[in-house]
């Protein structure tokens, strides 16, 4: 849902085409200006019907022809969104770092972005979880011990050195209680 009705935006768009100021309009309607700015330049671009819709789903082909459009005409994320149709010139700005970073790939991948839910988490857990055969897990178990082995061996590696280094100063190796 819309923060602001279409009447609002109607009434404050209506009050700068009847000649009052857009900060003014902004004042009366309690926000501030760039927000009517926004909703006048979506208005002079795409008419009242844009005011009406509600948040809008894009495309990858979409999202790279809007970044590549603003570049070769050298528009702001703003003027580039109300040109399009675009209510939030953030998503503009949020397209444009994704097409820096990752290319026009980054914007046609169908993968959702961000951080997954919990949900999701505990479904990939669970299915891991089930997934290791037994042979995996033998071979899993083997190379644990493995791994213990070869500490063990460079312990006592690093104590018979470290004895060694020792008896070459001069000093006596400390005794074992054993």
């Amino acid at each position: 849902m819309s923060k602001y009705s279409f009447e609002e935006k109607f009434e404050a768009v209506q009050r700068v085409l009847d000649g009052m100021s857009l900060c003014e309009s902004a004042r009366i309607m309690g926000v501030h200006k760039c927000q009517v700015i926004k909703w006048y330049r979506l208005y002079k671009n795409h008419g009242w019907e844009i005011l009406k819709n509600g948040g809008a789903s894009y495309d990858g082909v979409f999202k790279v022809m809007v970044v590549e459009y603003m570049h070769s005409n050298h528009l702001s994320h703003k003027s580039t969104a109300a040109f399009f149709g675009i209510k939030s010139d953030s998503n503009v700005a949020k397209w444009e770092r994704i097409y820096y970073e990752e290319g026009p790939e980054g914007l046609l991948r169908k993968k959702p972005r961000g951080r997954p839910s919990k949900d999701m988490k505990k479904k990939e857990t669970v299915t891991q979880n089930k997934e290791l055969s037994e042979a995996t897990k033998e071979d899993l178990i083997a190379e644990v011990q493995r791994l213990r082995m070869e500490n063990e061996y460079l312990k006592k590696l690093r104590a018979l050195v470290q004895e060694r280094i020792d008896r070459e100063n001069g000093k006596e190796p400390p005794s074992s209680m054993n």
